[in-house]
């Protein structure tokens, strides 16, 4: 599907605080364990809009905040990288947050809950005004709430066709009900996931199955399947020969490798890779080279420990590796 050029990001999600412990090793049921670091960082969809606005991508943050320690974290963070926002704060809820465990192999265990950036009362999407070049990002973390994912839902599917709505399912994929997830399936242009993320969609493990089997399921979308150290699978629709007066729809299926590196931390390495792709499609890239940069984003953030810590546009250019 033709797209205008990007202009700006408008993040539909949810940025809130991550409570980040390092350990060897997940703790038993029931069990106890010592950290061996510990750190208190905004995550969330912060990491998507901060990827995206260090590769020179206009970004306005449209989720919600709260009044209280949590929100004023949120807010500085959005500030200090220069991501408008749109709403007020709520006065009667504070942000939410998560736990996350981060284990020595750089694997990541969350545990989540949401306060004020989950917007539930209907008609809450409807100040968001979009147009021509905005791209639209939804993770799957606003679609699971029984509330609030039906609100946000209706909003992205009922998008006008001038704008690109990317979607993220994310961790929670198989928890958002049909009746929220295929609207949004049948509107998205852009769908982007993890290897788990996929197999449970389609029940395919391999990634390019996933990645064709996810094409047919939704109604115009392209589709990335991110598979770590080996970059991702790119399934693209193109047009078909001729058949009759119609022209059959194909499929240009693409893995395209990422750099090679010694993994840190695997936290925000998805969420790198989506901004940055972004980022390149608004600056003219072509699919494929906003891919590779995008895999390259998200190779250079797993060596570093955190959540936030996309690289800049310089740090990129510099790294290379694609």
């Amino acid at each position: 599907m033709s797209q205008p050029s990007l202009k700006r990001l408008v993040f539909a999600g949810e940025a809130i605080v991550d409570l980040l412990m390092w350990v060897p090793a997940l703790p038993e049921r029931g069990g106890d364990m010592l950290a061996e670091s510990a750190a208190v960082e905004v995550g969330g969809g912060f990491n998507i809009m901060a990827a995206a606005v260090r590769q020179g991508l206009p970004v306005v943050y449209a989720g919600g905040h709260g009044t209280g320690p949590w929100g004023d974290k949120v807010r500085a963070a959005l500030a200090a990288e220069g991501i408008r926002l749109l709403r007020t704060p709520d006065p009667d809820a504070d942000t939410g947050f998560d736990v996350a465990l981060v284990e020595a192999g750089g694997e990541r265990t969350f545990v989540t809950t949401l306060g004020a950036e989950s917007l539930r009362e209907p008609g809450a999407w409807d100040l968001v005004r979009v147009e021509a070049g905005d791209a639209v990002y939804v993770s799957g973390y606003g679609l699971v709430p029984p509330e609030s994912g039906q609100v946000l839902g209706a909003w992205a599917a009922g998008l006008p066709p001038e704008v690109l709505l990317f979607v993220d399912p994310g961790p929670l994929v198989a928890d958002i009900p049909a009746a929220v997830l295929d609207p949004v399936l049948a509107r998205c242009d852009w769908w982007s996931c993890n290897r788990r993320e996929a197999a449970l969609l389609t029940g395919r493990s391999d990634p390019a199955e996933a990645a064709r089997h996810l094409v047919r399921r939704t109604g115009q979308a392209d589709v990335i399947v991110r598979t770590g150290p080996d970059g991702c699978v790119v399934a693209m629709r193109v047009p078909g020969p001729v058949m009759g007066t119609a022209m059959a729809p194909g499929l240009s299926l693409s893995q395209i490798p990422a750099p090679a590196v010694t993994v840190v931390d695997t936290t925000g390495a998805g969420d790198a890779h989506s901004g940055v792709f972004l980022a390149g499609l608004a600056a003219g890239l072509t699919v494929g080279d906003a891919t590779r940069r995008a895999n390259a984003a998200a190779a250079l953030t797993v060596t570093r420990s955190g959540a936030a810590v996309s690289p800049t546009r310089a740090e990129l250019d510099q790294f290379g590796g694609f």
